[in-house]
């Protein structure tokens, strides 16, 4: 059996890099991301640097360009990896945009040499359709000593471009092992994306475990709280404030909120057909329009939305914030006036970025809803809120005490996470189970629950498995 080493993402939840060992010379790296939150306190001196050997790096793999899962492939560079990045096309056109902005954030914003790093990674990017293999190391003769080893990427409905990894590795002697990285697994349902589909089998699953101890409510249910938790706010004169990843989460809550709006114009409700739905954030703004582009991605809802003449990403109530002065002014303007409006903005945990100074300005004033429709990482300004929020307690932002008055709503259903049925579906609809699956990028708890879970599965089917949960 294939060895693993964890650069991240099997104690936490973020940083997720895994290391496939295929023998002495050869090895394959999968993600290569960012920790936040308590993991970036743990795990601080990681963060800036590459520590580990990559001198046998063959490739690097990317199964979706959430920064948790790119954000350190700027160290990796630097490191002097020159290997191929191989992505699907979607992430192919995704990933110079999250790494431009990860480099000004945190190396420079020097444009000479942010435009030198971006002509560095784009030469190394090799884009893979869904459902081809595609050969990363070849020194196979038969009889001989030698391996060779293939990728497939598949559709894995996290965010746009997302894939979960399947590995086909061969020895010399025969010898064959089959591996599949979950990467991060969509839930069923969502907005935009077709669901993941099981692969035919494999025998070890590296499988995550975000949301391995509960399950999401149904679509039509949290569309109801999402529609209510705005209601609410517009009652009160106040606006929604919602934290949300630039990529993915961002484009699934305008896809809901248009067709909210659209509904609200065909039964003539006004309080809805005057909402203002605010995007303040340039880069969500970019990754929207590169969406737009990429309809023939999208799954048959959205598309029969698209053929019937609508425009889910780019209506008629829909306003962008570019420049930071027109941001400062939108903050001011929202808490004096009360006009409806639902600002979607980074970063999804509150731990940087615009959405701070909405918090800050309007988390002490009861007439303000704060909804989060994401998972808040540990440690994150985020999961305070969402923790103290409900009981009228506060949190520190930028060194300030904020007392919470605001609304706090949570909808768990619109994570962009497999939830525990998901992932013990992901496993059930193989037709060849793992006997070998190692859960990663979830908390103790969750991946614990996932583990008896998993293991009850295979016990009732008589089946053996070695489930890992941490314990590296």
């Amino acid at each position: 059996m294939l060895d693993i080493i964890h650069h991240g993402g099997a104690t936490g939840v973020t940083g997720s890099c895994h290391q496939l060992i295929l023998n002495s010379t050869h090895s394959l790296l999968v993600d290569c991301g960012l920790f936040q939150g308590e993991d970036a306190a743990q795990d601080h001196f990681q963060q800036l640097q590459i520590e580990f050997d990559i001198s046998t790096v063959k490739a690097l793999i990317i199964t979706h360009v959430h920064i948790d899962h790119v954000g350190r492939l700027p160290y990796l560079l630097a490191a002097g990896y020159k290997g191929p990045i191989i992505c699907s096309v979607p992430s192919a056109i995704l990933l110079p945009l999250v790494i431009e902005d990860a480099l000004k954030i945190g190396f420079t914003r020097n444009a000479d040499l942010i435009q030198r790093f971006q002509a560095q990674l784009e030469s190394q990017i090799v884009s893979v359709p869904y459902g081809k293999w595609h050969t990363v190391v070849n020194d196979y003769e038969k009889g001989k000593q030698g391996i060779t080893t293939r990728v497939k990427l598949k559709r894995a409905g996290h965010i746009l471009g997302s894939s979960y990894v399947e590995i086909a590795h061969q020895r010399a002697n025969g010898a064959k092992e089959r591996i599949i990285f979950s990467g991060d697994l969509g839930a069923p349902y969502a907005p935009l994306l077709p669901a993941p589909k099981s692969p035919y089998g494999c025998d070890q699953l590296i499988l995550e475990s975000t949301y391995g101890d509960r399950q999401h409510v149904g679509r039509r249910k949290r569309r109801a709280t999402l529609k209510n938790a705005i209601e609410k706010a517009l009652g009160n004169g106040g606006t929604v404030m919602v934290p949300a990843f630039s990529i993915g989460r961002t484009q699934e809550l305008l896809y809901e909120l248009e067709g909210i709006v659209h509904e609200a114009k065909r039964n003539k409700n006004s309080q809805w057909q005057q909402l203002e739905i605010i995007v303040d954030s340039p880069l969500a703004a970019r990754f929207t329009r590169v969406y737009r582009q990429l309809k023939p991605y999208w799954d048959k809802e959205a598309q029969r939305r698209v053929r019937s003449g609508r425009h889910p990403l780019n209506f008629e109530n829909l306003y962008t914030v570019e420049s930071h002065e027109a941001h400062e002014q939108t903050v001011q303007y929202l808490a004096k006036t009360g006009r409806p409006a639902v600002v979607i903005a980074a970063s999804g945990m509150c731990a940087g970025g615009r959405i701070m100074n909405y918090l800050k300005t309007m988390l002490g004033d009861e007439r303000h809803q704060v909804l989060f429709v994401g998972y808040q990482g540990a440690g994150t300004p985020g999961r305070a809120i969402q923790q103290y929020g409900p009981q009228g307690g506060w949190v520190e932002i930028d060194g300030q005490r904020i007392d919470i008055h605001a609304g706090i709503t949570t909808i768990s259903g619109y994570s962009a996470h497999a939830d525990q049925k998901d992932l013990i579906n992901f496993v059930k609809r193989m037709r060849r189970w793992p006997h070998t699956i190692r859960l990663v990028h979830g908390e103790q708890t969750a991946k614990h629950a996932l583990k008896h879970e998993l293991e009850a599965l295979y016990q009732r089917n008589s089946k053996q498995v070695n489930v890992v949960s941490g314990e590296w």
